[in-house]
């Protein structure tokens, strides 16, 4: 796999109800990564357990974040960067920029850069080609800067504070004493150099005259224009063309569409918005381009339905877990680059060749270990940590069926990087774990459980770890409540609760659902038990699993 650049993000998680080992491979892992280089950050699909906890705050080590979905939002997207406009530029500087660049809408903003409209290549072509609006500066204002820039010009007499601009432009070609005919007061008079049609223009209560063709009026008339406070100007643009772009000096911030807008507001996203529902949004406005904001209002670009035919998906990888039903929701919209597990191959399909490295070991924190020793890496005292609590917490301190040699090896090596005791350690953590205190029973059920699938029979198995029975059994009552109403609401046929007690090394499983009874019956229980005891059975996946397959079977191949 090619290495990444800094946009290009990849997520790390394990399952959905995560525990220790998910949590601590998928941080460790994100970190074996960005030692080789990639842009890779660890995330959760749900809350910690109390054990997690425990060990990540032993090891100073930080939560992973909570992810939601791995849908394609819109930050996903590579939508155009956009020039952010003040609402007092000048259109003509708003359609030069456009031109220089494929953006044909630019965003309008306050001082707070946040936006406040939008305004486009057609909106100014709208008002300029409007010819029931010939003079757009009576009608939308301008100001003294944005006039001296349109038309290259400069201030021969006077300051902004003389410009008055809802006159009207008129353009002085004719006799001095046909102008008044046709010009008021506080008019903007354009005129080339005679000077008896600029005295003329003053005399009769012109706002602004601007003089063409880079021509500088003579002493007497600046005095005059002094006097009545009449701005002067000088361009060194002919006057066709000064008449040509004087309206291009009015600001965008009087013809843009804005986001508070009656008649046509603004359409805008967000940048965590989901691709899919901005699909929706596309198709009912259809623009051109919509505004990207952030969470605060300011703007990040425009994203257009071009940008949702090249959209990026989001890269993740996959620990502890290969199955779908127990991964991110949004999965089939994103990318996944790896799969790192030691269960039994599920139903996850991917769209090209991936790295799939599934090993049968007790935990997935033993390969990503092996996998930093293998590069020729060693992890940090806090990684070789957690690394090294994940094993001992998926294999039960090594008691689970689950257990290989090199879990234990693994998990020694570890041990002395990290520099503890394995034994003194794992009762601290377990103890950690064990602690029921302040939890709903749905927390209690939910906090290590897993879906799984027989025959097409929707079934769920929980499994709780405790140093003691005596921790739990003034929860059991409301956990086995909790249990039935789970299954009717969730729609399982079979819900499993695995109590296992690392003293003795036994589990006592609890079954409900409408299967229960015939599950019941193929386990030899009698109809009044309410669970049965195993003696050295502890784990779900090597034991519990294959016990409730087969009962299945049998109810399956009679029905």
């Amino acid at each position: 796999m090619e290495k990444n650049t800094d946009k290009d993000l990849i997520l790390i998680f394990g399952h959905r109800h995560p525990d220790t080992d998910s949590i601590c491979s998928s941080i460790a892992y994100a970190d074996l990564k960005g030692k080789l280089g990639f842009n890779a950050e660890p995330r959760r699909l749900g809350e910690i357990n109390k054990e997690t906890a425990f060990i990540l705050d032993y090891f100073q080590m930080p939560v992973p974040p909570f992810l939601e979905t791995v849908k394609t939002q819109v930050c996903d997207l590579k939508i155009d960067k956009a020039e952010k406009l003040s609402p007092d530029t000048s259109i003509k500087k708003a359609w030069n920029l456009m031109e220089g660049s494929e953006t044909k809408t630019l965003p309008v903003v306050d001082d707070n850069e946040k936006l406040i409209g939008i305004v486009s290549l057609s909106d100014i072509t709208e008002k300029y080609m409007d010819v029931s609006n010939y003079n757009a500066i009576s009608t939308y204002g301008t100001h003294l800067d944005n006039i001296l820039e349109t038309l290259s010009a400069d201030v021969v007499t006077g300051d902004a504070s003389w410009l008055d601009s809802t006159g009207k432009v008129t353009v002085a070609a004719g006799l001095p004493e046909t102008l008044a005919e046709f010009s008021e007061v506080g008019d903007i008079v354009i005129t080339g150099d005679r000077e008896d049609v600029q005295r003329t223009a003053i005399e009769t209560g012109a706002n602004c005259l601007i003089i063409t063709c880079g021509h500088t009026p003579c002493n007497e008339i600046l005095k005059l224009a002094a006097s009545r406070k009449t701005l002067v100007l000088k361009t060194p643009l002919d006057t066709y063309t000064t008449v040509r772009l004087i309206n291009q000096s009015i600001p965008v911030g009087s013809i843009m569409c804005r986001t508070n807008g009656t008649d046509k507001a603004v359409v805008s996203f967000n940048i965590n918005d989901y691709v899919e529902d901005i699909k929706e949004q596309m198709g009912k406005n259809r623009y051109r381009s919509y505004p990207v904001l952030d969470d605060e209002g300011h703007v990040c670009g425009f994203v257009s339905r071009f940008h949702l035919i090249s959209q990026r998906k989001k890269r993740v990888i996959l620990l502890d877990h290969n199955e779908k039903s127990q991964t991110c929701p949004g999965i089939d919209e994103a990318e996944v680059l790896e799969i790192i597990d030691h269960h039994k191959v599920g139903d996850m399909t991917t769209s090209a060749p991936i790295l799939f490295k599934n090993e049968p070991l007790g935990s997935t924190a033993t390969i990503i270990a092996n996998m930093y020793f293998d590069m020729g890496r060693r992890p940090s005292p806090k990684i070789a940590g957690i690394l090294c609590a994940a094993i001992i917490s998926d294999t039960l301190k090594f008691e689970s069926p689950t257990c290989t040699e090199i879990d234990r090896r693994t998990a020694d090596k570890l041990s002395l990087i990290c520099g503890i005791n394995i034994d003194e350690f794992a009762g601290k953590m377990f103890t950690a774990g064990s602690e029921l205190k302040g939890k709903t029973p749905k927390e209690i059920y939910s906090q290590d459980f897993k879906r799984v699938s027989f025959n097409d029979y929707h079934c769920g198995i929980s499994q709780i770890t405790i140093l003691n029975m005596d921790y739990i059994k003034d929860e059991k009552p409301e956990i086995l409540s909790y249990m039935e109403g789970a299954a009717l609401d969730g729609g399982f046929d079979l819900l499993a609760l695995m109590i296992t007690e690392l003293s003795t090394a036994r589990t006592e499983m609890w079954v409900t659902g409408p299967l229960s009874v015939e599950v019941r019956r193929e386990l030899q229980m009698r109809p009044d038990d309410k669970y049965i005891r195993f003696d050295r059975l502890m784990s779900r996946k090597k034991d519990i699993i294959p016990l409730i397959d087969s009962a299945i079977e049998k109810i399956h191949l009679r029905s």
